[in-house]
Parts: C-alpha cells; sequence; structure tokens
C-alpha cells in the first residue's frame, strides 16, 4: 500500500468518525432538549395557583408579577410593568406581586422601581409554579393560569402580555 493510500484511508475513517459524533450528538440534543425546555418554560396551563390570603373570584382575571427583590431582570424590566400596570388597571384588571421577601421589603423595591402595585403578597415562589424570575402569570377567576411569560420580555413579548388582558 503507498503513502498516499494510507493517508487517504486514514482521512476518509476520521472524516467518518467525526460525521457519528456530529450526528449522535444532535440525535441527544433532539432527545433531551424537549425535557430541558418543559422544565424551564414556566408554569402549567391550567395549574392551580394557591397564595395565602388570596381570593381570586374578586376578578374575572388577575395579573401576577412572580419577582425577587435581588433579580436583575427584574429590574431591568420595571419600565414594562410600568406599562403593564397602567393597562391593566384600565381594563378592569387585578394586579398582584408575589415576592419571597417579607412585604415591607418588597413593597419598598417596587416603589424603587416606580411600579405601583397596592396588593403585594410574601411567598414562597413555589406556590405559584414559579421557578424563575421574572414571570408574569395570568390566571382566571378559579386561580388557574390561563397564561405563563418567564424571564426578561422582548418587545414582541411584552405586547402579548398586554394584549392578554380583557
Amino acid at each position: 500500500m503507498s503513502a498516499w493510500t494510507k493517508r487517504i484511508e486514514i482521512a476518509t475513517n476520521v472524516a467518518i468518525l467525526c460525521a457519528f459524533v456530529l450526528v449522535a450528538a444532535l440525535a441527544a440534543k433532539r432527545l433531551w432538549e424537549p425535557a430541558l425546555l418543559r422544565n424551564s418554560n414556566g408554569p402549567p396551563i391550567g395549574a392551580n395557583v394557591s397564595l395565602p390570603g388570596v381570593d381570586w373570584s374578586r376578578s374575572n382575571q388577575s395579573l401576577v408579577l412572580a419577582l425577587n427583590t435581588g433579580c436583575h431582570f427584574c429590574s431591568e424590566s420595571a419600565d414594562f410593568y410600568r406599562r403593564l400596570v397602567s393597562s391593566a388597571d384600565s381594563k378592569g384588571t387585578r394586579v398582584l406581586a408575589v415576592l419571597p421577601q417579607p412585604i415591607s421589603e418588597s413593597r419598598a423595591y417596587l416603589e424603587k422601581l416606580g411600579v405601583t402595585i397596592t396588593e403585594v403578597v410574601q411567598s414562597p415562589l413555589s406556590a405559584a409554579d414559579v421557578s424563575g424570575t421574572p414571570t408574569v402569570l395570568l390566571i382566571d377567576q378559579n386561580g388557574r393560569i390561563r397564561k405563563a411569560w418567564v424571564g426578561k420580555l422582548g418587545l414582541e413579548q411584552e405586547q402579548q402580555v398586554i394584549a392578554g388582558l380583557r
């Protein structure tokens, strides 16, 4: 066998091995990515939310902002929250803020952001099936999640949230 033939054979074997590794990696990503997305997309639609002292039947729908005082995405979204609260108020949608910190600390945080929400609830975020902040939930009068948005939202998602208010 000549030196060139041997080099071509080695190069072909390396190319086949690289192609196999690439195909295996893509297959693994397809298998496991949907499970990861399901876990990170937020609370399941239709799930019941039970927060201390909150009676969902007081309003046809409620907008819940699940925030955390240490969340920089929450702070960066303050302008959106101000617009959202204004829009919700004009459409008669109840707005609540849920934070794990004490109510006095949470109110001071919202005041610093310029976000005026009268109903502030202290609760572990897990009570609302929230695993990351910020999360915006649209909840019906039965306490069921109708829509959920997780993370710092882009302009299109912000418009979806506002459009979801009746």
